[in-house]
């Protein structure tokens, strides 16, 4: 149940998870991308192979997952999730496609509880 009161401050954080949940999934689908690349066609940069356009996407992917961990505990801990919620709503962002579905259960479950804290 978010507070009346804290209607002000849930509003930037849910913003935040909302963009960060999306470039998340983005970029996981790039990192799916990448991987099929490397493990299944070989562009391994070996052996004669061509290099893998997106070998560059794993560790920026990484830093950017780190953000959208922040971001739901920002969220988390603002609008009362219990921690179980939080570490799944975070792990989401750890499956191809899942983490744009999860934002969006999200984001209608929080603008819900936003409408009626303000009453």
């Amino acid at each position: 149940m978010i507070a009346p009161e804290d209607v002000d401050a849930v509003r930037p954080r849910l913003a935040f998870f909302k963009v960060m949940a999306f470039v998340v999934g983005v970029g996981l689908l790039l990192l799916v991308v990448e991987v099929v690349l490397t493990y299944v066609f070989g562009m391994n940069g070996k052996d004669g192979n061509p290099t893998n356009p997106l070998a560059w996407w794993p560790q920026p992917h990484g830093f950017i997952y780190m953000l959208y961990l922040v971001a739901t505990a920002v969220l988390g801990f603002k609008v009362g999730w219990s921690l179980t919620r939080m570490v799944l709503v975070m792990l989401a962002g750890c499956v191809p496609f899942l983490s744009f579905w999860v934002e969006r259960r999200v984001a209608r479950e929080v603008e819900a509880g936003l409408a009626a804290a303000r009453g």
